[in-house]
């Protein structure tokens, strides 16, 4: 029967999902959790009382009759991926076969898991907190080898222990700070005078405590300006003039032909874009239309698309043709759209391209004036490929260099994290602030636990449904 209720987080309804995307593959998975679900399984499984019988961290072969042959991993709670039984369901591949069976499964009793249920699940019966929560969707949608093991480390429980040892300490600071607060109201009388009392209430205990709690959270917050390089990647646009040679320099980095070279100027009429990976960095690499005036419609049209793109851009490869050297159509676009990125914090990098059969300019203080506008430049012929790796070097070290960071143990997944740790930093420092002017310390206590909340709001350890449903909804179903 199949239960077309309208179904919230939070429930312990058995669930199932795709765990894989249907398709032309060897094999399906369909996973399911929920209260009896191995019992609802075995009602539609050739051998019931094999499955019902099951050991948990078992696989049982069987037949579901008339459907499919299949291995079912049985997990019993608490030892499974969601706390609750589970079942694995291992099916032929193909585009039939596993729909066929996802509809004996809910015909059974099972309905489909909402985006990240059975994580959300794992998350409310202990399994894991919201920064390894997090890490399962940081690693399904990695795009470097970098990004998968940073999302591992977070997998794994760094951030947690980071975050839980900083937490410690704070929570430390602030008993004591509450413990002073009422030793100081049962041991100063009234009749006392108000110096001795400012002298109590100011005092912060574990006030040093306190300093190595701050340090270590503001070398754990610049972490996600990093982290975001590696999960979403840089966009680089490759602009310069007509037959500078942008096209061949796309394929280079492809190392396969993409985009269309030849001679004639205007060749290519539009951007065209792709992924690639550098030193770890995923990168959005974009080939324009060479920038030039033309009368052509077609060719304005792109031309006018690669001038919007540029704004896209984190960093620009402009590229100046040697057999040509700098021309007033380059050392005008370097001068004009140069100076406007370093108010948006753009990098330009000049690429003198096709050293190969023309030399470097022998004076480069010629253009010391383009110099200025530009990180670096660097010498490169993107039909033989030479210069290739020192340019890659470039970007890299203009990335990096744009986005530093503090050596930590761990690092920052997502933007709540970051802004989590962003409030327990401002609390802590406007409370060692307070303390430094003999405020009151009745009025620091409050901002100590202020950042305390802030850190258990990271783990997961406060929470409210709407940010856990917020956060959860944006996973993909089957986690």
């Amino acid at each position: 029967m199949k239960n077309k209720e309208k179904h919230n987080y939070g429930d312990d309804f058995p669930i199932t999902a795709f765990a894989t995307t249907p398709g032309n593959s060897a094999l399906t998975l369909i996973r399911c959790s929920g209260k009896e679900s191995i019992e609802l399984f075995a009602s539609i499984f050739d051998s019931p009382a094999k499955i019902k019988d099951a050991l948990g961290n078992t696989v049982v072969h069987g037949w579901i009759p008339g459907i499919d042959e299949v291995l079912v991993s049985v997990f019993r709670s608490p030892k499974s991926y969601t706390g609750e039984d589970c079942l694995d369901i291992c099916c032929h591949g193909g585009p039939v076969a596993g729909k066929a069976v996802m509809e004996a499964v809910k015909s059974a009793g099972f309905r489909d898991a909402l985006p990240g249920e059975f994580t959300f699940r794992a998350f409310m019966n202990g399994k894991m907190d919201l920064t390894r929560s997090e890490s399962v969707m940081e690693l399904v949608s990695a795009k470097t080898e970098t990004g998968r093991k940073n999302a591992i480390s977070r997998l794994s429980g760094a951030l947690q222990t980071e975050v839980n040892e900083i937490k410690q300490i704070l929570v430390q600071v602030l008993a004591g700070a509450e413990i002073y607060l009422d030793y100081s109201e049962d041991e100063v009388s009234a009749e006392s005078d108000e110096s001795a009392k400012e002298e109590i209430a100011g005092k912060l205990p574990n006030k040093e405590l306190a300093k190595q709690a701050l340090d270590r959270l503001q070398k754990l917050y610049p972490s996600w300006q990093v982290e975001r390089i590696y999960q979403e990647g840089v966009t680089i646009v490759i602009a310069g003039q007509p037959n500078a040679g942008k096209s061949n320099l796309f394929n280079s980095f492809l190392k396969e032909d993409r985009s269309i070279v030849a001679d004639t100027p205007g060749t290519t009429r539009d951007w065209i874009e792709a992924w690639i990976n550098i030193k770890g960095i995923p990168i959005r690499l974009i080939d324009t239309a060479g920038i030039r005036e033309t009368k052509d419609p077609v060719e304005l049209i792109g031309v006018e698309r690669s001038l919007e793109l540029l704004k896209e851009a984190q960093i620009v490869l402009y590229l100046v043709d040697c057999t040509i050297g700098v021309t007033d159509k380059d050392r005008k676009f370097i001068l004009e759209y140069a100076t406007q990125a370093e108010a948006h914090g753009q990098i330009y990098l000049l690429v003198w391209n096709k050293i190969d059969i023309a030399p470097l300019p022998q004076k480069l203080s010629t253009y010391v004036d383009l110099m200025y506008k530009v990180k670096n430049a660097v010498s490169i012929s993107a039909k033989t490929g030479e210069g290739m790796d020192d340019l890659n070097y470039e970007i890299v070290s203009a990335v990096m260099e744009s986005h530093k960071t503090s050596d930590v143990s761990a690092s920052l997944g997502t933007e709540r994290q970051k802004k989590l740790i962003g409030t327990a930093c401002t609390a802590l420092e406007e409370a060692l602030g307070m303390a430094e002017n003999n405020e009151p310390l009745d009025l620091i206590a409050p901002l100590l636990r202020e950042s305390v909340n802030a850190l258990g709001e990271i783990t997961g350890e406060i929470s409210t449904a709407d940010i856990l449903e917020e956060m959860f909804s944006k996973f993909c179903v089957g986690k």
